[in-house]
């Protein structure tokens, strides 16, 4: 592992019992990089993190945070990091800056140094406008923002965001996302667990994707859809009768995505398959549907989504 890792786990392990919630895992995150930590619920995300910030101690397995030891060092580390959990931890009734300033007393900012860094975060997060309000009246977008900034009140090296955007609107969402790709440019590492594939592939360097409590893949957004093989080719067809016959014309393809025949519905259904050729296999496809004179809407040539990576990678492992 790298020296100059801000996170190194290695062969990481958590069991309640019976229960292995964590079978080993290892990873490392460069400093100033963001590492999306993917995966569905109890596939261990939100339990590396409670390891990785000392709430827990593994079973077996060590990590480090910028070199201090989690288990030996756990001060140490608790100085270097911050975290946020999977919902805005204000208290409703205080203002914005009332909040900062409760969560940077308890960090040990006092008096000049404390309105410093709450002018500071104010000014970083864009929160000039609702300083003086109350957070339950934010929205939850704006929420998030003031529960980051507080995370960010003395500067931590590495911070922890478990599912931030949990629960949000798409519009207060993107305002999330906006929020975390900037702390790259401010040189923070961070570890973003979520459950949006999106998610992770606007904002991540890297991706660790987990399942049953084991790695399945980890690599760049990129490398990672490459795994999933070929560009596919996506048509929506104009009406649902013909989906069988093209599914006949098609059938030398591989058919990664058709609708359910048995299952009623009034949109126009879309077929994917695999585009090895690319363009090629548009063109083919393209030609034999309107040799039977079969009508689609829209039809083109798309590369993997990280959904699509996912669902194999997982569907593999088990």
């Amino acid at each position: 592992m790298s020296a100059r890792a801000a996170i190194t786990v290695e062969n990481l392990a958590k069991s309640y019992g019976g229960v292995h919630a964590l079978k080993g895992i290892s990873f490392e995150v460069g400093r100033g990089e963001i590492l999306g930590l993917l995966g569905p619920n109890g596939s261990g995300k939100t339990t590396t993190v409670t390891l990785l910030s000392t709430l827990q101690r593994p079973t077996a397995g060590a990590a480090s945070i910028c070199g201090a030891d989690v288990v030996s060092d756990a001060a140490r580390v608790r100085e270097l990091i911050s975290l946020t959990g999977q919902y805005a931890s204000m208290d409703d009734t205080l203002t914005a800056v009332e909040n900062l300033s409760v969560f940077g007393r308890l960090t040990g900012l006092r008096s000049a140094r404390l309105r410093s860094r709450i002018d500071d975060v104010v000014e970083q997060f864009d929160l000039g406008g609702v300083r003086d309000r109350r957070v339950g009246a934010l929205s939850g977008g704006m929420r998030r923002r003031v529960d980051i900034a507080a995370a960010l009140i003395t500067r931590p090296q590495v911070l922890f965001l478990d599912e931030p955007t949990t629960g949000l609107d798409p519009r207060s969402r993107a305002a999330v996302w906006d929020t975390v790709a900037g702390l790259r440019a401010e040189g923070i590492t961070v570890l973003l667990t979520t459950q949006y594939l999106e998610e992770a592939d606007r904002l991540a360097d890297n991706i660790v994707m987990l399942d049953q409590g084991s790695v399945v893949a980890s690599g760049t957004p990129g490398r990672l859809k490459q795994q999933a093989g070929a560009a596919v080719c996506e048509m929506t067809l104009a009406d649902r009768a013909d989906t069988g016959r093209v599914l006949e014309r098609l059938a030398d393809l591989e058919v990664i995505d058709a609708p359910d025949d048995s299952a009623a519905s009034t949109t126009h259904p879309r077929v994917v398959v695999r585009a090895p050729d690319g363009m090629g296999t548009v063109r083919e496809v393209i030609a034999r549907l309107e040799a039977v004179r079969i009508d689609v809407i829209d039809i083109g040539l798309r590369q993997p989504s990280l959904d699509e990576v996912f669902f194999q990678l997982t569907e593999t492992a088990r």
